[in-house]
Formats: structure tokens, sequence, C-alpha cells
């Protein structure tokens, strides 16, 4: 974790939320300077909510095919935006194809399954509302700089479901 991490939570238990405040990020930066990879990409924080309360969204960059099992989340909306690259993603029983540009939300408590799909860079800006404990998944996860495991006691943790493998890509 890094120290401009643990000073905002030290900051936000002596003092409570703190009031939000304009925030410049240089594209391709992580909010708090860390690398968070996940195997065939990395993500970087873009923005953390003082509470679980709050917006969470990240940047998921992509150098290679592939994306995360089927789940669903108990408590979180997931909206995709596609910033570079081809996106599949599975809501319920649709099917779709994300292009630059193309966006769709994936509401809580419907099953979801995606991953890129291109042969070169892909980019996907991910939102959760409310953040919930999604922030605490993905530090969890890119310790071992992969995909999240298949592992539902994990998944369960960070309020979700797992459902079933990654989408296929062809």
């Amino acid at each position: 974790m890094s120290s401009q991490h643990q000073q905002r939570e030290n900051e936000q238990n002596e003092a409570g939320p703190p009031a939000m405040q304009p925030q410049w990020l240089a594209s391709g930066k992580d909010l708090y300077g860390e690398y968070h990879g996940l195997g065939v990409s990395r993500i970087d924080f873009k923005l953390c909510p003082a509470n679980s309360d709050g917006l969470f969204i990240i940047e998921n960059v992509f150098h290679a095919r592939g994306g995360p099992a089927r789940h669903l989340h108990y408590e979180q909306d997931e909206w995709f935006y596609a910033l570079e690259g081809e996106f599949i993603i599975e809501i319920g029983e649709k099917r779709m194809r994300l292009a630059p540009g193309d966006s769709v939300m994936a509401p809580r408590m419907i099953p979801h399954v995606w991953a890129y799909a291109g042969d070169d860079r892909g980019r996907i800006l991910i939102a959760f509302m409310p953040a919930g404990r999604m922030e605490a998944f993905f530090r969890e996860v890119t310790k071992a700089d992969a995909m999240p495991p298949q592992a539902p006691a994990l998944w369960q943790a960070h309020g979700m479901e797992l459902l079933g493998p990654p989408l296929a890509i062809e």
C-alpha cells in the first residue's frame, strides 16, 4: 500500500470523509502510483471513494486477450466504457461487442462476463456504483499478477458470486 493511500485512510479515520476536491490524474497513471497486474492486463485506480458508498473507477489496459470469470455483484452496478480495442460482453442472456466509444451497464444481481477480444492493445474504463469492496478485491487479486482465481469464497468475501469460467474468445 502506498504512503499516499495510507495517509488518506488515516485522515479519513481521524476526521471522517473528506470533502470532494478536484483531482487531476495523467493518462496511464494510477491514483496511488501503484502497479496492479492481472496477467493479460493491468488496472489503474482512477477514482477511489472515501467510503464504500462512493464511486470506484478503474482503467483496465490489455496486452493480450482475456477477461474475468462469469460473476454477479450483489450490491454494485458495473458500467463499461470501451476506450480502445474490441470487447465482448454478456449480460444475462444478451451478448454484444463493444468498440471504442461504446458503453453498457451490467446491473447488480445480473450474471455477466466479458473479455478483450482484440489483437493489439485494449483499454476499458469500468465504474462500480457503489464501490462496496471492489478496491479491496482488486488489491487482493492483483498480488498474483493474474486474472482473479475461480475461488468462490474469495469472490463472496468481496460481495460477488462466481458463476462460471471466463468467456471463450474465438
